[in-house]
């Protein structure tokens, strides 16, 4: 997910409730359903969700995988550059880069 998403962020979860197209999510695929990924959620088809990645280079996608099953929509993120106490505070996800 990167730039959107760092290695050692760490995203504040909302399990449940509605997504849109555009969100973070957390899901699992049925290709490997004890592994939780973090995608965007491009649109909803018949079978869950269809997902990207904000890197296309990096795979792992519905792309790959097919359709998933979103558990919860990602409302914030802490920057893995923030350190307590220096500026710690949280910021929405920014919008899906533009290619």
């Amino acid at each position: 997910m990167v730039p959107t998403l760092r290695d050692g962020d760490v995203v504040l979860v909302r399990f449940g409730g509605a997504v849109h197209a555009g969100d973070v999510v957390v899901a699992q695929f049925a290709s490997g359903p004890d592994r939780l990924v973090v995608k965007r959620a491009e649109r909803p088809t018949a079978d869950g969700w269809w997902l990207t990645g904000d890197n296309p280079f990096a795979g792992g996608d519905s792309t790959v995988h097919g359709a998933s099953r979103v558990l919860g929509r990602a409302v914030a993120v802490w920057p893995i550059q923030a350190r307590w106490p220096g500026r710690w505070l949280p910021r929405r996800l920014p919008p899906a880069p533009s290619t």
